[in-house]
């Protein structure tokens, strides 16, 4: 018998809470708040980080043009099985500290967007900064990346590294959750 969303999530939660960060999957209305915010026709290589259950991989699957490079960090073994099956032309992995190393592998030198809802307030300072780093050197110039979190904490160290071009906050989620998009300069290269 197929385990149901929100179930798995939540057994994901209880077993580590400081890695999936939440008792439910994103909301539909964060989903679609997210797919939203994602230029699709000006991409051919993406990466979602943490993305639970596929709440929102299931509507960016239905964005994407078809010859899509799409990468798809997620911790939880039960969580990414149960994607594998549903998406199985998805690239998976099980840890966005990897994310240069896992993009090397499969000879893609950067990515047009990344969709990431990782609970950096749960990381430590050293693993945030390294994973933030690695989303910046990953991004094309003028790539995206369309982070969700539960607070504002991350403003000033997304400030730094991209252009804000936006804060959204979606109330109709629960929690409620800030969406940050992010837009990698064009004058900075691959770093």
């Amino acid at each position: 018998m197929k385990t149901s969303e929100p179930l798995l999530f939540l057994q994901g939660f209880l077993k580590n809470p400081k890695r999936v960060g939440s008792l439910l999957p994103s909301s539909k209305f964060l989903a679609h708040k997210i797919v939203q915010s994602v230029r699709w026709d000006k991409i051919r290589t993406i990466a979602e980080l943490g993305p639970g259950t596929g709440a929102i991989t299931r509507l960016m699957r239905a964005e994407l043009p078809q010859s899509a490079t799409v990468f798809l960090f997620e911790r939880d073994p039960k969580m990414r099985n149960n994607l594998k099956k549903t998406y199985p032309e998805f690239m998976y992995h099980s840890n966005a500290s990897y994310l240069l190393i896992k993009m090397h592998q499969e000879n893609v030198h950067h990515l047009d967007s990344i969709i990431c809802g990782l609970p950096f307030f749960n990381f430590s300072r050293e693993m945030r900064h390294n994973i933030l780093s690695q989303i910046h050197t990953a991004l094309r110039p003028e790539g995206t990346l369309v982070l969700y979190q539960y607070s504002l904490h991350m403003k000033k160290r997304l400030a730094e590294l991209f252009e804000i071009e936006k804060i959204q906050f979606v109330p109709f989620s629960f929690p409620p959750v800030f969406v940050y998009v992010c837009r990698k300069r064009p004058d900075e290269g691959q770093t």
